[in-house]
């Protein structure tokens, strides 16, 4: 008897475009236990495209010799069907060979936990009663980073009242051919003539690996209200910024398009400058790989949810809470395309879900941090969808009040982050998902709280619901510049990052997902290593 493992992708997943951080997996694959016997079920392979087929001979506990390797994308949802099948052989589909069993996961998931070992399912979604398949993971990791030093010289003028404040942001182009932002540099005020810091990130983040890959450099004039000011851009690649060596310096015209079009006589709107550009090999990173780091060190994810009244009336199709009888309104749908991706990087899926600016039964008095569930002695929810089920059920039964503060949900989360600190050996990092409509009333308090927190193994994710105006989440998001508290304190880190969910609103939800959790990598790998703390190997499940 012959068995042929059949490893699938399903089609909608492939259609998501390239993003931030990618690594190649190479996945081992072994059955036990067997059925040793044909089984009756055949079934076509609908929305799944096949990618892999491996063949094991004679053995009701086959180990698969030649290695599966995939690109691991951790902002998409990868979805993985293995397949068994006794090989028939006048078949010449993949369907017609007799159908042993399955296993669907999430690419996620088998990096997260490295191991897994898991009963296979029979067409009817039953357990096929014997036969079990173990899936091992190893990251095939491009640790090559590269380090630039970039000015600029002559920048065309956008302040009226000043010069400029300009900054620049590095963008790759995806397989779809559309662009992702990859790096922001901080803003160098009321200049033409700026020098920009140093600033080193993964080659792999920057172009996919590729150093002949495409890169967009775009210029900036920073604005306070997130109206930034188009300066120029140009395009480039590795290899060419890789030019610049031993003081030679490698520069590229600042090209406005518009101004181009418009005026013959038109050169360029300044010169941008590679100082130095060098690429090379991260230690440090290879001694993270020998001790087993991965993503599953995101092990305690927290959802903060807005129920201020500037939401409106939940009871109206007006309210961005509105109690849709079809059950879906923006906080919902934020709820379900975020945390359908970043529940697999949560160790237990146990999500502790909280919410701010209501006022509770029986005493009607206003939080600023409640378990939505109602029960603040365990205030987890199952998965992503025992936290939409608890949003729904807990909408009809509270008050949206005010004022919309942030900063006691932030120190909430910080106090399990310092305590994580005290054990020894940590390896925790949290992460706080805040759905707001981007009203904050508490900015000072909110600003210390960031600043504190960026010294915590910790991350914060925004996601702004409406149409308000969201120049608040632009200016904590620490990407422009670096964020500050009321007494002066810079952050340690940029631990924020924001989107506005009306810049999703016709896009599929994973691409949502993708943009929200582009930074959180680094921001963790920036975190351990700023302290120098390799974090410990996890526990195969």
């Amino acid at each position: 008897m012959a068995y042929t493992l059949g490893s699938t992708t399903e089609d909608q997943t492939r259609s998501v475009a390239p993003q931030h951080c990618i690594t190649r997996v190479e996945l081992s694959v072994t059955a036990t236990s067997l059925l040793d016997r044909d089984v009756a079920s055949k079934r076509k392979t609908d929305r799944w495209r096949e990618k892999w087929r491996r063949r094991s001979v004679n053995n009701l506990n086959p180990v698969f010799g030649v290695k599966f390797q995939v690109d691991y994308h951790f902002e998409e949802i990868q979805k993985l069907r293995f397949a068994m099948f006794d090989e028939d052989k006048c078949a010449t589909q993949l369907y017609e060979h007799d159908f042993l069993g399955e296993f669907i996961c999430t690419l996620g998931v088998i990096v997260s936990n490295k191991k897994l070992h898991r009963p296979l399912i029979l067409a009817n979604g039953k357990p096929a009663g014997k036969g079990s398949i173990t899936i091992t993971a190893q990251e095939l990791s491009d640790n090559r980073i590269i380090t630039l030093t970039l000015s600029g010289r002559k920048l065309d003028k956008k302040d009226f009242f000043g010069k400029s404040d300009p900054y620049l942001e590095f963008h790759k182009q995806g397989e779809d051919g559309k662009w992702m932002l990859v790096h922001r540099t901080e803003v160098i005020k009321n200049t033409l003539d700026p020098a920009w810091k140093p600033f080193t990130v993964p080659l792999i983040s920057l172009c996919n690996g590729d150093v002949d890959r495409n890169i967009k450099v775009l210029c900036y004039d920073y604005d306070n209200d997130g109206g930034h000011d188009f300066i120029g851009e140009f395009q480039t690649t590795a290899a060419k910024m890789s030019e610049a060596q031993n003081s030679v310096e490698v520069e590229f015209d600042c090209i406005n398009p518009k101004k181009q079009k418009k005026k013959k006589s038109y050169k360029n709107s300044g010169i941008i400058i590679v100082k130095s550009c060098k690429v090379r090999m991260d230690g440090w990173m290879d001694d993270w790989m020998d001790k087993g780091w991965s993503f599953g060190l995101l092990s305690t994810i927290h959802v903060g949810i807005d129920f201020t009244a500037s939401n409106g009336n939940p009871r109206e199709p007006s309210s961005l809470h509105y109690i849709n009888p079809l059950g879906s309104n923006e906080y919902l749908a934020a709820i379900l395309a975020v945390g359908q991706i970043i529940q697999d990087y949560d160790t237990d899926k146990m999500f502790p879900a909280l919410g701010f600016g209501a006022q509770l039964p029986p005493d009607w008095k206003v939080s600023h941090e409640f378990a939505i569930n109602f029960n603040p002695t365990n205030p987890f929810c199952s998965g992503v969808e025992g936290i939409a089920q608890a949003y729904s059920a807990c909408l009809p039964h509270i008050r949206f009040y005010g004022p919309t503060n942030f900063s006691p949900i932030i120190s909430h989360v910080a106090r399990f982050a310092a305590q994580a600190l005290q054990q020894e050996n940590a390896a925790q990092y949290f992460t706080l998902l805040i759905i707001t409509d981007g009203v904050i009333s508490d900015m000072d308090e909110t600003r210390d709280a960031i600043v504190q927190a960026s010294k915590l193994p910790m991350s914060i994710i925004i996601i702004g619901v409406g149409n308000a105006d969201f120049a608040a989440m632009e200016f904590l998001d620490g990407d422009a510049s670096v964020l500050r508290s009321n007494t002066g304190e810079e952050a340690v880190r940029d631990i924020v990052q924001f989107v506005p969910f009306r810049d999703f609103r016709n896009a599929p939800k994973e691409t949502l997902a993708k943009s929200v959790l582009a930074e959180l990598p680094q921001q963790v790998t920036q975190y351990f290593k700023q302290r120098n703390l390799p974090p410990t190997n996890t526990t195969p499940k």
